[in-house]
């Protein structure tokens, strides 16, 4: 820390290393990110999911947005010690944010991936004719029974 603080102090920048965070303050911030949205009455409000997953040499990973009606955006880099290959890393980025907001509480999500292998077998529009595949696709399904209103589109990756 201390090489630090010397290179960043040639411009003006000071180093302050990063506190622990408390369980306890987790716990807060989540249940102050969701208690808005859930907890009012008549409002259905749509939570929007953005995944993407990749897959190459040097690993696998998934990359999550979960975003709040009022703005407020989660977002998660995963990596995985496993190899997989890209349509395996789709189905666990989408799981990954499903299970996020699940967390968080809403019940309507719209999940937006550009797999247009995950989507159309989540939508019923491809069979999922792999072991994996059809493995993965079995869990989204149990998943898509958590929220009331549960959509994924796919868009394009421009």
């Amino acid at each position: 820390m201390v090489r630090w603080a010397v290179e960043l102090s040639e411009f003006d920048v000071q180093y302050e290393p990063r506190g622990l965070i408390k369980g306890q303050v987790y716990a807060d911030f989540v249940v102050e990110l969701s208690s808005e949205a859930t907890h009012q009455k008549g409002a259905d409000f749509k939570w929007v999911l953005y995944i993407d997953g990749s897959s190459n040499q040097q690993g696998t990973r998934a990359d999550v947005i979960l975003g709040r009606p009022n703005g407020i955006l989660i977002e998660q880099a995963l990596r995985f010690a496993f190899k997989a290959n890209n349509n395996q890393a789709e189905y666990e980025a989408l799981i990954a944010g499903m299970l996020l907001a699940k967390e968080m509480g809403p019940k309507s999500l719209i999940a937006k991936s550009d797999s247009l292998l995950l989507t159309g077998q989540v939508t019923g529009e491809y069979q999922a004719k792999d072991p994996q595949m059809a493995a993965y696709l079995q869990y989204v399904q149990i998943l898509k029974e958590t929220f009331i209103v549960f959509e994924l589109v796919h868009v394009p990756r421009e």
